[in-house]
């Protein structure tokens, strides 16, 4: 029987542990959480500056040792992964702390850092070998999210046409506060389902009515995409909608719905789209899998873990080109395909 592997999380607010005391979400639903329910994984630390999550998180998990910051974190435990949920703008100092230590395999909260240029060092990091990073784009593990990758790929709908997406996440939130803190979920998935970079940027800042609205236009390979992110809605939306030759699937939190093109029941010789049925299952293993995903890689040296830290890089370096098109409104980018050399 294998070891298991050490595993501690570093940032104990809300998608380190704190979400787990939500009773309508789906189980686990945090680092902490993956980690105590892998059969592969123990949690042996948990780090935060904040005295009281500390003690919290120790009380929660069978009295789990906490520390004040991360270097007697890993000198005490030794983890082989750490699991990274602070705020972005410490995500580059602390990964380049774990580069220092036996850590294996870091797991990095979305979005990745707070501009791309910090986001490179780190992709950088995970490219040269140095150690491996995951970026948290956890819709990548969820099985109804795969469902549609493999219905793209095996054309059960015909063609992918179009895709529009929605992201509404805060009232009064700036839309592109909100790009970078939601949206990269967004672009990650739209990079994901379309194997694919998004190019052809063209976007347009919208006031009114007391909210902001940010439309980005852009395409995935010929696939054209847009993408609505908006303010002053009182809740919470994130919806992608593909549009295929014989289909279409809306999919996003709380919702998936698959129409297959048929004989319309409204009108002689047309045709019309009428839902199927749903995939049945459970949980979408959103959490779970990847943590699954980083046992493995840790264990095969050789494997590439489903989202790296270049994924993340690509989601923020595409948020920074569209935030220079909001100064700028006149201009259009496509976003270049490699990292500038190592």
């Amino acid at each position: 029987m294998k070891e298991k592997l050490r595993c501690a999380v570093v940032g104990l607010g809300r998608i380190g542990t704190l979400l787990e005391e939500d009773e309508l979400r789906e189980k686990p639903c945090t680092h902490a959480g993956a980690i105590h329910h892998n059969p592969d994984t123990v949690l042996v630390g948990g780090c935060d500056i904040n005295a009281q999550r500390c003690r919290s998180f120790s009380e929660k998990w069978n009295n789990t040792p906490v520390f004040g910051n991360v270097e007697q974190l890993v000198k005490s435990v030794h983890p082989d992964i750490v699991s990274v949920a602070t705020p972005p703008e410490t995500h580059l100092s602390i990964i380049e702390l774990l580069l220092q230590t036996s850590v294996r395999l870091v797991i990095c909260e979305k979005p990745l850092a707070p501009d791309s240029d910090q986001a490179m060092r780190i992709a950088r990091c995970h490219e040269k070998g140095m150690v491996k990073i995951m970026t948290n784009h956890e819709r990548r593990y969820s099985k109804d999210y795969l469902i549609v990758q493999n219905h793209i790929v095996t054309g059960r709908f015909g063609r992918l046409l179009s895709i529009s997406a929605k992201v509404y996440m805060g009232e009064r939130r700036p839309v592109l506060e909100m790009m970078l803190d939601d949206g990269t979920h967004l672009i990650d998935m739209l990079r994901f389902l379309t194997s694919s970079e998004l190019s052809d940027i063209r976007v347009e800042l919208l006031q009114g009515n007391e909210a902001q609205t940010l439309l980005v236009r852009c395409r995935a390979n010929e696939v054209p995409i847009s993408m609505d992110f908006g303010s002053g809605r009182d809740h919470v939306v994130f919806e992608l909608d593909l549009s295929f030759s014989a289909g279409r699937i809306r999919i996003g939190n709380g919702l998936y719905e698959e129409y297959k093109s048929c004989e319309s029941p409204y009108y002689e010789h047309m045709k019309s789209l009428l839902p199927t049925g749903k995939p049945e299952f459970d949980k979408t293993g959103y959490f779970s899998n990847m943590l699954c995903d980083a046992v493995a890689c840790v264990r095969d040296a050789d494997r590439e873990p489903r989202g790296t830290a270049v994924d993340g890089y690509r989601s923020i370096q595409f948020i920074d080109r569209v935030k220079e098109l909001v100064a700028i409104p006149c201009m259009s980018i496509s976003v270049d395909s490699h990292l500038c050399p190592c």
